[in-house]
């Protein structure tokens, strides 16, 4: 469809942005705050998790299948939270280790370790010289955030529909030695809420780098989040490793912080036995013991993947609705305009939006004198620096469902805005 504002004469532009400034005077006049800036779960879903609080009551055994709670010890996690990670993720909960409640902090430490010790025996990557990290875009801005601290570059990838562009994967990873890592979000992608395809999985994992101490960091933060029955099914990477009789390639990580209480939960990594042991030993220079208490929560409280599961249904009744109204919203508002595309996701915490080129920065800055916070134009790009300047990361989860109607309609009336404004500057030369 054609941009309808390219369209109008030079007069009907202006009376179109008269009356479109006027819909925005009136907002700003009401005086609204409100935030859709970071995929947070809303009150509703956090209280799914209160009756975990009532199973540790003083008269609790602390102990898990022989392992301490009370006390040092059980470095890898207990026993029970490493095999519900592993059910959870479909490996072998020998290589596991669950430790913390951020699996980005388990992705923080993993590049630290690899820029000061090596990976496999190879020289620290602080000692090879250059580094450079792929980063499929738009993407997870604190993944980025995280290589860009160390001065590690990072190299933005165009994602498709089935995942990264693999061909361009291939030629870098395995032409370039330099190349260490990629982030991946394999499933319900943030922002663009894509699965990789099976081709897309098992690319990844006939991968043969040129660097031995190459990493896919694969963060798997969105394994139970469908929100409609029949969700994305995600190949396994590990299998798809031993199909190519690889070993040594993946760190695949994932977290409880969506599913119980953001910061009071459980984070996990898991990789072959060669580098789950290398994290280990890391691991056990960083940090003496795991929390666990809250890993005998989580498991008395989830107890399987069956529990999970069912768990995350009652998430999936509360989030629907939310990504409904954003279909909803942005079809009737904008969908007659020729101005914009957006994803419509099946799980995850995001729609990708896509507005003109040279828009995202105004339209971001507009819903903030409208009283409406969004995610910094940008963030989705490695450096904040969108090419284009056109994506915007739309988070339907934190507000109430009347809050976010309000968010949509004043997004409308800014993607709109901008978009006239921007035919009449480009008519204008």
């Amino acid at each position: 469809m054609s941009n309808v504002y390219e369209e109008m004469t030079t007069a009907e532009l202006d009376e179109a942005i008269r009356d479109l400034e006027e819909q925005a005077d009136e907002i700003r006049a009401r005086g609204l705050s409100l935030d859709m800036a970071r995929g947070k779960p809303s009150a509703e879903q956090t209280d799914l998790s209160r009756p975990m609080l009532d199973l540790l009551t003083g008269d609790v055994e602390l102990s898990d299948q022989g392992a301490p709670v009370a006390n040092y010890g059980a470095p890898d996690g207990l026993p029970s939270a490493r095999r519900l990670a592993a059910d959870l993720l479909g490996v072998d909960a020998a290589n596991v280790i669950v430790n913390g409640s951020s699996s980005l902090n388990l992705m923080h430490d993993a590049v630290v370790n690899a820029l000061t010790q090596g990976i496999g025996g190879n020289r620290p990557w602080i000692a090879q010289g250059p580094v450079r990290f792929l980063c499929p875009s738009p993407g997870y801005d604190r993944h980025f955030a995280i290589t860009e601290r160390y001065g590690i570059e990072n190299v933005p990838l165009a994602m498709t529909p089935t995942g990264p562009d693999m061909d361009e994967v291939e030629r870098l990873v395995q032409g370039d030695a330099s190349v260490k890592g990629i982030w991946c979000v394999p499933k319900y992608a943030n922002p663009t809420g894509i699965t990789y395809s099976d081709e897309t999985v098992r690319r990844f994992a006939a991968l043969r780098p040129a660097a031995p101490d190459f990493r896919v960091f694969w963060d798997n933060a969105y394994v139970v989040h469908d929100l409609y029955d029949g969700g994305d099914q995600l190949l396994n990477i590990f299998d798809a490793l031993a199909e190519q009789g690889r070993t040594n390639l993946v760190y695949e990580f994932a977290s409880t912080a969506k599913v119980t209480f953001p910061s009071s939960g459980m984070a996990f990594v898991t990789a072959s036995p060669d580098d789950i042991a290398e994290l280990r030993a890391a691991f056990s220079i960083m940090r003496v013991s795991p929390e666990k208490l809250t890993q005998l929560a989580h498991v008395r409280f989830l107890r399987d993947v069956d529990g999970i599961r069912a768990h995350m249904a009652r998430h999936a009744a509360i989030l629907r609705p939310r990504f409904d109204l954003v279909q909803e919203k942005l079809t009737q508002g904008l969908g007659d305009a020729g101005v914009a595309t957006w994803t419509n996701p099946r799980g995850g915490y995001f729609v990708s939006f896509e507005g003109p080129h040279g828009s995202a920065k105004r339209i971001v800055a507009l819903m903030r004198e409208l009283g409406v916070t969004l995610t910094g134009a940008g963030a989705t790009w490695p450096y904040g620096a969108d090419p284009l300047d056109s994506n915007i990361r739309i988070a339907p989860t934190f507000p109430s469902l009347e809050s976010l109607s309000d968010a949509l309609d004043v997004f409308v009336v800014a993607v709109r805005l901008v978009s006239a404004q921007l035919a009449l500057e480009a008519r204008q030369g």
